[in-house]
């Protein structure tokens, strides 16, 4: 029972669940905490066979158990799935991914205000982050423009302050999962990485001008993403990153059987 509660624990995602987790912790924490302190002492004055109640016996199994995952998700890594195709040929649906949660700063569980500046976020990240129009909401895109930088997007490439990133065709994309798209390589930053077009389709083109504090994040999969360059996404504020991308753990998105050669994939 207690390994299906921390696997529970470990795969929620939610804003709101980080909440609960909190508010669970420090519940049974308290209850732990005052029955050793008070209750117990008096209990067992009163009678040495008395028996600790059955709220205090599950404090005190699940409070560290709370306490380890808390730690875990809120400042080493944190679980992800992926829910849609706006990453795609990086990321597929189904994707199951470990989110680093300590690359650009510690940061306080739910009120999400940074106590340690360990780094920060570099142009071709894939970054984790909570939509600023819907803050329980988590969507997951590549860094494309930092806090100054003008950012244009043109006919399938991205210029950068006037310059174009690197951008070549491939050839078209043989993945299945969208048929009829053209695959290309991308060079943005340091990272070499896989894009999607999707010829006749179109997407969103101009130019933008990423405000201070604020980054722009646009998905692999160009036709098919709803990102920065679109109302009720727009620029990213510091305060709504929640990590950084880095590894695949499972994919299974529940119309197919696992793909499992994906296990274990870095993201580029």
């Amino acid at each position: 029972m207690l390994g299906y509660a921390l696997f529970c624990i470990w795969l929620a995602v939610d804003v709101d669940f980080a909440f609960l987790l909190v508010c669970a912790t420090g519940l049974t924490g308290i209850i732990w905490v005052l029955d050793a302190v008070w209750f117990r002492p008096r209990r067992l004055a009163r009678s040495p066979a008395a028996k600790e109640s059955v709220l205090v016996e599950y404090a005190r199994s699940f409070f560290p158990v709370l306490l380890v995952v808390l730690v875990v998700r809120s400042f080493l890594f944190e679980p992800f799935r992926i829910p849609s195709s706006s990453m795609m040929p990086t990321l597929l649906i189904g994707d199951f991914i470990f989110v680093n949660k300590f690359s650009y700063g510690l940061r306080l569980p739910v009120l999400n205000s940074k106590i340690l500046q360990l780094g920060e976020p570099q142009r071709g990240d894939v970054v984790v982050f909570r939509l600023p129009s819907q803050p329980s909401t988590n969507y997951i895109k590549r860094l494309v423009g930092l806090p100054g930088d003008s950012v244009t997007y043109l006919n399938g490439q991205i210029f950068i302050n006037g310059e174009p990133v690197p951008v070549s065709i491939v050839g078209p994309y043989q993945g299945g999962d969208q048929e009829g798209s053209l695959l290309g390589r991308e060079m943005l930053g340091t990272a070499d990485h896989q894009v999607l077009w999707m010829p006749g389709r179109g997407s969103l083109e101009g130019s933008f001008i990423v405000p201070p504090g604020h980054y722009f994040m646009m998905g692999d999969n160009r036709d098919n993403s709803r990102d920065s360059r679109y109302e009720g996404v727009g620029m990213i504020p510091d305060s709504s990153i929640a990590g950084r991308a880095v590894r695949i753990w499972m994919n299974w998105d529940f119309s197919h059987m696992p793909r499992w050669q994906r296990i274990g994939q870095s993201i580029r």
